[in-house]
């Protein structure tokens, strides 16, 4: 490929922005008390934190993948009036400020809420401030990363094999898992880690519905918050670090899909 030598403004911007996204991150390692690194990792409260975040987050990537799988193939293989409102209100939370997720929670799915009142006088089923209300509030913010990606993977896919198993005499259930799913196999792995990453790090909709209780429902970005408002914000750079390098390392692991590199 030939290469081309960019203008000197273009390079001087391209730098600028560069830096507005390096130099932060670089404070943060430069910052980072590197010698209460272990103490910090190994408290008690960070590693209930670590444990609710990857349980939590977990959870909600395996509600996205049974919910969000169906909804991408409705979505890429069925026209119905309302898709286009449809579809745009379930992606919706991409965009949504997360608090205002929260309170969209809260209000439909709270003690009073529209279904939470039902659930509570019903089933006896209280969502918020439980850590079935975190994984609810992941879940929200996070199943539209999944929902999309495997969406684009359904309508790039080729569908003659689907047909030609079809043909053959397989049944719908049998092309979907022995056919679709392995054409798409790379877009379901991309989505699922997307929305694994982005339910790891959701802050905003989880301490507005879940609230902030060690052990219950402070994941690990309401220990940093807590931290960083304490006597000791140096724990919390320590677990921002840790944050980030999960984030890093998940676009690094997804750099052909969406970097385009090697």
């Amino acid at each position: 490929m030939r290469r081309e030598r960019a203008p000197i403004w273009i390079a001087i911007l391209a730098a600028i922005g560069a830096a507005f996204f390096v130099v932060p991150l670089i404070g943060l390692v430069v910052k980072t008390p590197w010698g209460d690194a272990l103490q910090s990792l190994t408290s008690t409260d960070t590693l209930e934190a670590l444990k609710l975040s990857l349980i939590a987050s977990l959870s909600a990537t395996a509600v996205s993948l049974v919910l969000g799988v169906p909804l991408a193939w409705i979505y890429a293989r069925i026209d119905f009036p309302g898709r286009t409102v449809l579809r745009a209100l379930t992606t919706l939370p991409m965009v949504l400020p997360p608090v205002v997720g929260g309170i969209a929670l809260f209000l439909a799915f709270g003690r009073r809420g529209l279904v939470g009142s039902l659930l509570d006088t019903t089933f006896g089923i209280t969502l918020p401030f439980t850590t079935a209300g975190v994984v609810f509030a992941e879940t929200f913010v996070a199943m539209p990363f999944l929902v999309l990606t495997v969406e684009a993977g359904l309508r790039s896919m080729d569908r003659r094999y689907e047909d030609a198993a079809r043909t053959l005499g397989a049944r719908r259930w049998t092309v979907f898992t022995r056919v679709t799913l392995p054409l798409i196999a790379p877009s379901l792995l991309a989505g699922a880690v997307l929305c694994w990453a982005r339910a790891l790090g959701e802050f905003g909709a989880t301490i507005t519905f879940a609230g902030n209780f060690p052990g219950v429902t402070q994941t690990m970005p309401l220990a940093v918050y807590l931290l960083l408002e304490s006597n000791h914000p140096e724990g919390s750079f320590i677990l921002s670090l840790l944050l980030l390098l999960v984030s890093l390392a998940v676009l690094v692991g997804l750099r052909h899909r969406w970097l385009g590199s090697a």
